[in-house]
């Protein structure tokens, strides 16, 4: 019996022992804790878990504001290559192409003008630290439902004036 005491004492140790190492996992880091902790925090520990919530949230933002606004650079420098090929070699591009018989060169340069332009606002809105920064955002999404309004209005035409319409 003094043998079966010792082995199941030696077992309880155990798994004590894997119960702290699974408590101590690093694969564990996100999950919730199994012990409840009955020591309510007092204000300067929630304060200061506040404060540390805050400063991950910021820095966060901070990161998809860099992501988005570096989307929004790649496709300005798109437009400013598409404004390029339009200006030296017109309907060159196929995207262009398209409009050719409907629309005149300057108004599609214009609206990839226009393009740009929100794209810049849409930027400084998500960069400015001012209570202004909302309007640029504003500024920007009118701009670009006026572009949308007028490339859908050309596509329509496309559509409706090509053969598969006719029957």
């Amino acid at each position: 019996m003094g043998f079966q005491l010792k082995t199941a004492h030696q077992l309880v140790l155990k798994m004590r022992k894997l119960a702290r190492q699974f408590r101590n996992s690093e694969d564990d880091k996100f999950s919730l804790p199994t012990v409840d902790d009955a020591r309510p925090m007092d204000i300067n520990e929630q304060e200061e878990l506040v404060r540390s919530l805050e400063k991950m949230q910021a820095h966060q933002s901070l990161q998809w504001k860099s992501v988005f606004a570096a989307l929004l650079f790649c496709y300005s420098a798109f437009l400013l290559y598409s404004i390029y090929q339009q200006t030296l070699f017109p309907w060159e591009l196929r995207y262009h192409a398209y409009f050719m018989e409907d629309v005149d060169s300057w108004i599609i340069i214009t609206a990839d003008w226009l393009a740009v332009l929100a794209c810049s606002m849409a930027i400084m809105g998500l960069f400015n630290n001012s209570k202004d920064h909302i309007k640029w955002i504003w500024y920007s999404c009118s701009i670009g439902l006026v572009l949308a309004i007028f490339w859908v209005y050309y596509m329509l035409s496309l559509s409706f004036d090509s053969s598969i319409w006719m029957f």
